[in-house]
């Protein structure tokens, strides 16, 4: 059975990497299961955040997500 998440993942891996195997990019594929992984730990981490917290959270997505686009912008560029 495949949950959500991971449908998800398999749809934002092809889709960022233009439509073809997401595997074919190394370094994306790597980059995409850092944040997936990260997304996990935040999410397994119970209780209530002090708003630090949420935004230290949320900048080290921000960067996953930045470092994310700048490798799949280079791919597009240099297609």
């Amino acid at each position: 059975m495949t949950s959500s998440i991971e449908t998800s993942e398999s749809s934002a891996g092809k889709r960022i990497s233009g439509g073809t195997n997401r595997r074919n990019n190394l370094v994306l594929r790597a980059l995409i299961d850092e944040m997936l992984e990260r997304v996990r730990e935040l999410n397994r981490s119970n209780g209530v955040w002090t708003s630090d917290e949420r935004a230290r959270a949320e900048a080290e997505l921000d960067a996953i997500m930045a470092r994310v686009r700048r490798v799949a912008a280079q791919r597009h560029a240099a297609s």
